[in-house]
């Protein structure tokens, strides 16, 4: 991966209503802000560059639904052949979101464990997918939620049969390398089953599994539950494990508890990766399990859990803590080819 390079003037509006809702995702800006200028991108977009043009010659851009001052004057000075003064500042204030890692990041190529707007994230999966092109990514699974987690909007059977198809048609729409896998970030049920049908789990390229609900169950059985589940050869990822939240918007949570020996053992065993979670207010697995796995040879993947764009760039801060506690880049499987995944994930 690579850092997103700065965009420079000339630059049309829509390029710089969207960098600088990047930029706002990265450094974790409120959904309701960031929104803002995801919507004024799609209006002028709509619109036309021409007819922006025209708007703005009139003085008449801020007049449109959905446009506020903000958004206008990144439009206007755009449309000027300036770079906008609030884009400027982002580009020039953003700080790298970790100090260590650098060599990992650089060596990462995929990611598996990202949303679009058919869930919970907040763009859709075009644009998911041509932020992951611009950071220098190879490849990338699109892990939306599955159909119990409704307060994330998870996606049915059948709206899931209907985004594989659109995978395929984003695909075979692009004109570089990029692969986008059909995937899944599936709840683990309290008995360890999965929330999907055992169908659609079989078409897909990637299953990410994820406890979301009865976090507070007791140790042994939550320790069968999350057995259960890593030991199911669909089962490609354990995502952040212990569920915890440790800052950010939603409050603290307590991580969850369970048997690392025995959850990470399996893992090893059946090559489950165990995800290094790389959202800030996540933070999971923490720092001992991270060693339990490593020390019980596990393979790991560093996953954003982007729900945005700019999200995307998380990674930095899994890979800081990959290598603080010493995990060689050839366990972590975010740093493999996509055909090398492919094959790894089938053979599961």
């Amino acid at each position: 991966m690579r850092p997103v390079s700065d965009l420079t003037a000339p630059m049309t509006p829509y390029d710089a209503l969207l960098r600088v809702a990047f930029h706002m995702e990265r450094a974790r800006a409120s959904t309701y802000r960031v929104e803002a200028f995801r919507k004024a991108a799609g209006i002028v977009a709509q619109l036309g560059l021409d007819e922006t043009r025209a708007r703005v010659e009139r003085h008449a851009i801020g007049e449109i639904s959905g446009i506020g001052t903000s958004t206008a004057t990144v439009i206007n000075e755009a449309v000027r052949g300036k770079v906008p003064a609030r884009l400027h500042t982002l580009q020039t204030e953003t700080a790298p979101l970790a100090e260590g890692g650098a060599d990992l990041y650089e060596a990462l190529r995929g990611d598996l464990h990202a949303h679009s707007n058919w869930s919970d994230g907040g763009a859709s999966i075009d644009e998911m997918v041509d932020a992951a092109a611009a950071l220098g990514q190879e490849w990338m699974a699109l892990t939306d939620h599955s159909p119990r987690l409704r307060v994330a909007n998870g996606l049915s059977a059948e709206r899931l049969t209907h985004q594989i198809e659109v995978v395929a048609d984003i695909n075979a729409a692009r004109d570089d390398d990029f692969r986008l896998l059909t995937g899944i970030e599936v709840d683990i049920f309290d008995d360890g089953a999965l929330d999907q049908t055992d169908d659609m789990l079989n078409r897909l390229e990637i299953v990410t599994a994820s406890v979301h609900s009865n976090l507070k169950m007791d140790r042994g059985p939550m320790t069968r539950r999350m057995l259960t589940a890593v030991s199911d050869p669909r089962v490609n990822v354990l995502g952040h494990c212990t569920g915890r939240l440790v800052t950010g918007g939603r409050g603290q949570r307590p991580q969850s508890r369970f048997d690392p020996h025995v959850v990470f053992e399996a893992c090893a065993l059946t090559g489950t990766a165990v995800e290094i979670n790389s959202r800030p207010e996540r933070v999971d697995p923490p720092d001992d399990l991270i060693e339990i796995a490593r020390d019980l040879g596990c393979l790991f993947a560093i996953d954003s859990d982007a729900h945005a764009p700019g999200q995307l760039d998380f990674k930095s801060l899994g890979c800081e803590r990959a290598e603080q506690h010493g995990i060689p880049a050839e366990r972590i499987v975010t740093t493999w080819p996509v055909e090398r995944v492919l094959e790894w994930a089938s053979d599961r």
